[in-house]
């Protein structure tokens, strides 16, 4: 028996998924062969596009990951963290992608750029601020559970409060795996200036690797164990 494949969602497109997906809008979003100027500029836009979209995926997590930790919900903080982490790894692992970009294509197809910048990506803003509010929910999590970040390391490891720490710094990990692979990537393609040259974007990238959003959490799971009565109180992210 014959099926019938007819569409009945609403909108554009000559099949469901392609009306579900908006599939004739997405693949529309990247230059026309007629537009481009290289024909590595379809490389460049998927790499980039694909990664806003993980992003937004990443920052929507984050951002639910922090109300559950003002919920008092560690537990699914941490599944949450979890898919933005994966997300992040998603998004490294597809900058291989230029390896396959010449220098000289790049430069050859630089004036289609403009003065775009990576750095002016809406995805990484969010994600930037979506995990700084998500270490202040933390932080204030363990205050009203009476959980000292000296202490934390010590606690049972299934504890939920200790697990989200944990998860919490992978995540902080695989941001600055991220940011390794970014910069190396950077460095390979050779568009963006000598490495050391001050002001330029491989500099600025270089010297974000070190960055951490949650540094006290890297220092409290590595730190001597405090003596009684010397309990300490490491800033806010």
């Amino acid at each position: 028996m014959k099926r019938d494949h007819s569409p009945v969602l609403p909108g554009d497109g000559a099949t469901d998924y392609a009306r579900y997906m908006s599939t004739d809008v997405l693949l529309e979003l990247q230059r026309r062969p007629e537009q481009m100027i290289h024909r590595d500029e379809l490389l460049f836009q998927v790499v980039h596009q694909s990664t806003e979209l993980w992003l937004k995926l990443a920052g929507a997590e984050l951002a639910e990951a922090g109300a559950r930790v003002d919920a008092d919900e560690p537990a699914a903080a941490e599944s949450l963290l979890a898919r933005a982490t994966l997300a992040m790894r998603l998004v490294t692992d597809q900058l291989a992608m230029f390896r396959f970009l010449s220098p000289a294509d790049f430069q050859a197809m630089q004036p289609a750029l403009g003065n775009g910048s990576g750095a002016e990506s809406p995805g990484w803003r969010r994600v930037q601020a979506e995990s700084r509010q998500l270490g202040r929910a933390f932080t204030d999590h363990l205050a009203r559970r009476g959980i000292d970040l000296s202490t934390l390391r010590q606690a049972d490891p299934t504890d939920p409060a200790h697990r989200l720490a944990e998860a919490m710094v992978e995540w902080d990990e695989r941001v600055a795996f991220w940011r390794v692979r970014h910069y190396q990537a950077a460095i390979r393609v050779g568009g963006h200036g000598v490495a050391g040259t001050e002001g330029s974007p491989a500099t600025m990238l270089a010297r974000l690797i070190d960055h951490r959003f949650f540094p006290e959490l890297w220092q409290a799971r590595v730190a001597p164990a405090a003596p009684a009565g010397d309990i300490s109180h490491p800033e806010r992210p």
